[in-house]
Order: structure tokens, then sequence, then C-alpha cells
């Protein structure tokens, strides 16, 4: 798998003994997200996932795998998890007599959407199958090299006892009020792509 190399100079703390992969998405596109985190709070902002894998289905590494980002409130959380952010914009709100959506921060979006009421929002970005597929790849790399368990939760909504689960998770898996990964992610589709050789 070719993964592009864009790793941030930012000093976090390290582990190297990772049990969780946690699949979240960037809520904007893709440029707009790298340089939020880079430049919020002086570049000094530690909510930055491990990898981001765009629409297009290049994998980027943002940080290195050991690194242990302040992506959570929990340190053990932090401390135990690989971040896999998907390009996707997430929620989206029909503009009144448009013919497009836009998102939380103003982004249009005009192509095919995903319908279906979830946690108080109706409309979602789709991801992309090419985003799928590598994101499978990146997680059954990530899950042969650190000895992750390749089980996934398979669904979005809050799990209780979360953070004792050995494998693959989503953000909102984690909280009630948390969007991502949204109901547009395929589960199915993607529990078959890690299952392929």
């Amino acid at each position: 798998m070719k993964i592009i190399e864009n790793l941030f100079d930012r000093e976090f703390k390290t582990n190297d003994n990772k049990k969780q992969l946690i699949l979240t998405h960037t809520s904007r596109n893709k440029l707009d997200f790298i340089q939020s985190i880079k430049y919020r709070l002086n570049g000094k902002y530690g909510k930055i996932p491990h990898y981001l894998v765009d629409r297009d289905g290049n994998v980027v590494r943002l940080l290195s795998d050991g690194s242990v980002p302040n992506y959570f409130s929990s340190d053990q959380l932090n401390k135990n998890s690989i971040i896999i952010s998907l390009e996707n914009l997430g929620w989206l709100e029909k503009q009144p007599l448009k013919n497009y959506y836009i998102n939380w921060v103003g982004n249009i979006y005009k192509e095919k959407i995903v319908e279906r009421k979830w946690r108080d929002y109706f409309f979602w970005q789709p991801y992309t199958d090419l985003q799928l597929t590598k994101t499978a790849e990146l997680v059954k790399e990530l899950s042969n090299k650190y000895d992750i368990n390749l089980k996934c939760v398979g669904h979005n909504t809050k799990l209780k006892g979360s953070e004792k689960f050995l494998g693959i998770l989503t953000e909102s898996n984690f909280d009630e009020f948390k969007t991502n990964l949204s109901p547009a992610f395929d589960f199915e589709k993607f529990e078959k792509y890690l299952k392929d050789e």
C-alpha cells in the first residue's frame, strides 16, 4: 500500500502497544481539514488522527503510529488507539430553493446524498468505495503490524464498554452525540473488504 507522508512535527508521547483502530471522519474537505489542524491554537492543536484517507483513496500518514495525540478526553484511549480519519463532510442541510446542500462549515455539496434520519440529522455525504477498500487495506496492515484484532463493531452507535473492545471501532461508538462515522458508511461492504485477500 502506498502511503503519502505528511507527518506533523508535533511532540507527542509515544506508545507502540496499540489495541484499537478507531475510524472517524473529517467533517470537511481534506485541504481545509489539514489546514485547520496545522494552524489551530497557533500550531499546538492536539486532536490529530494518525492517518487520513481521502475520497480518491489516497492514504496520508499525519503522525507516526506510536504517537499519542490528544484526540480523545481519555488518556488511556489516546494511548491505546490508532486513529484513521476519512475525508467526508458528514451531515448536510438542504438549502431551501437551491439545488445543493451545505455542511456545518458551509462547504457546498451538489452530488448524491444518503438520506437517513440519525442523531437529529437527515442528509449525509456518502463515503466512496475507494475509501472503503483503502481503509480496509490500511486496517489489515496495521492489524498485522500491531497484532490488533480485525473484529469490527460493525455499527456507529454508542457501545457500552467500547474502551475495552479490542479491534475496530468508530468515534461514535464512544459518544452518543458524535456523528462519525455517519450512517452513510457501509459496514457490511467494509467488513467484506477486511476478509478479502
